[in-house]
């Protein structure tokens, strides 16, 4: 007799995938009309003064993609936790020159939509969109211009700064220079308006910390080809006789943002003595070998996704993202006054891998940060310094403090 086993087995098989299927039919179908959850979409502008740049060193040449790349990384760090809570954020960034008018291109920004943007412009650039902005209910967020003026006398309450101050950055220097008790500074400063400021804050800074500069030397530039007439001969004859006849002193201070003379100045001084400021060792609100406090997580997902090193504007672009992804994530929309309005609360507060939460200054929307200071290869040291202390925080012996500041918000 033929055995029945194989047919049942078939049969029973068969009815079970006729079971499975139409019992998926109605789930398919009420997965269709199941309504989709809308997704907010945040816009985030980038306005960016742009053209190629020149340097004593070709390795200080600044990355094509310098500050715009971090803000990218942010844009992923939020698109990360946005896809859990139906949020987007792209990125729109837009190139303009060094002293073209800003206010064409920022309208066509305005125009399509762009009400948070980050700027990395010149102060005259900003000040001159600034207003413009608050009419349109935009918020700025200036991550490259370090000018003091932009956080006093030009201040603007819809502007915000994850850039650092001159005066702060010198201040971190000073900070850890008295502590090393070297206090007998020589100030070699260049000719263009962006030394002489910076030469300002070493001077303030100097006078606010207890040291002493000794000599001032101004380096003109007189124009000359980088390339070709600063050979390693040449400056090495030049250096020394530049830094000749200098009364005692314990470091060298160099204020040469313009990048004329600056990195040539270590090693090459008449007197052997420790080269600070511009060139030596430089403050910065970064420092790409940074690792402490997490960093290796942010510089690891940075070099991933760039294949280069992280570099201070790259970190403070990226630190404005994230405050807008916060605050977008925490008031569950991107309504810019409730954005404004979540920022600038008493208990805000951003995580930004330098070992404390960083938060904004009420009288001038100023980021509160640690300063890094470092070399070619290194963090040295991080400033506020042990032993500087303040009433209300340590970060604030850093710039220009609330007694002393000229901004009055408008």
């Amino acid at each position: 007799m033929k055995s029945m086993v194989p047919n049942t087995l078939v049969f029973l098989f068969g009815f079970f995938l006729l079971f499975v299927n139409v019992s998926e039919l109605p789930a398919q179908e009420a997965s269709a009309n199941k309504p989709t959850k809308a997704v907010t979409e945040t816009r985030i502008g980038y306005l960016r003064a742009y053209e190629p740049q020149l340097a004593l060193s070709v390795l200080d040449i600044p990355p094509r993609d310098e500050g715009v790349a971090g803000a990218n990384v942010a844009i992923n760090d939020n698109n990360t936790t946005g896809k859990f809570l139906g949020q987007s954020f792209t990125l729109d960034a837009t190139e303009t020159k060094f002293d073209a008018d800003v206010v064409p291109v920022f309208k066509e920004m305005l125009a399509r939509g762009d009400r948070f943007i980050l700027t990395d412009i010149s102060a005259k650039q900003l000040l001159s969109i600034a207003d413009i902005a608050k009419e349109n209910g935009a918020l700025l967020f200036n991550v490259g211009a370090t000018d003091d003026i932009l956080r006093e006398g030009g201040c603007r309450s819809n502007v915000f700064h994850t850039a650092p101050t001159r005066t702060m950055l010198a201040d971190g220097l000073a900070q850890y220079l008295v502590w090393k008790q070297w206090r007998r500074w020589v100030l070699l400063y260049g000719s263009h308006e962006r030394d002489q400021l910076y030469a300002d804050a070493i001077r303030r800074a100097a006078t606010r910390f207890g040291a002493t500069i000794v000599e001032e030397r101004l380096y003109e530039d007189k124009g000359s080809a980088r390339r070709t007439d600063t050979g390693v001969i040449q400056v090495q004859k030049q250096m020394p006789v530049f830094t000749q006849n200098l009364p005692e002193h314990d470091v060298v201070v160099v204020a040469d943002e313009s990048e004329v003379f600056g990195s040539y100045v270590p090693y090459r001084t008449w007197t052997p003595r420790p080269v600070a400021g511009t060139a030596g060792l430089i403050p910065s609100s970064w420092h790409p070998a940074s690792e402490q406090w997490g960093g290796s997580q942010i510089q690891n997902r940075f070099d991933k996704a760039t294949g280069r090193r992280m570099l201070s504007k790259d970190m403070q672009a990226w630190t404005a993202v994230r405050i807008l992804g916060e605050a977008v994530t925490r008031t569950k929309g991107n309504d810019p006054s409730q954005v404004e309005a979540f920022i600038k609360a008493d208990d805000f507060s951003i995580a930004a891998f330098k070992g404390q939460k960083v938060t904004f200054r009420t009288w001038n929307w100023q980021l509160r940060q640690p300063i890094l200071l470092g070399d070619n290869h290194a963090v040295v040291s991080t400033s506020p310094q042990e032993g500087f202390l303040h009433q209300f925080s340590e970060l604030d012996t850093l710039g220009v403090d609330r007694p002393e500041t000229k901004c009055k918000l408008n």
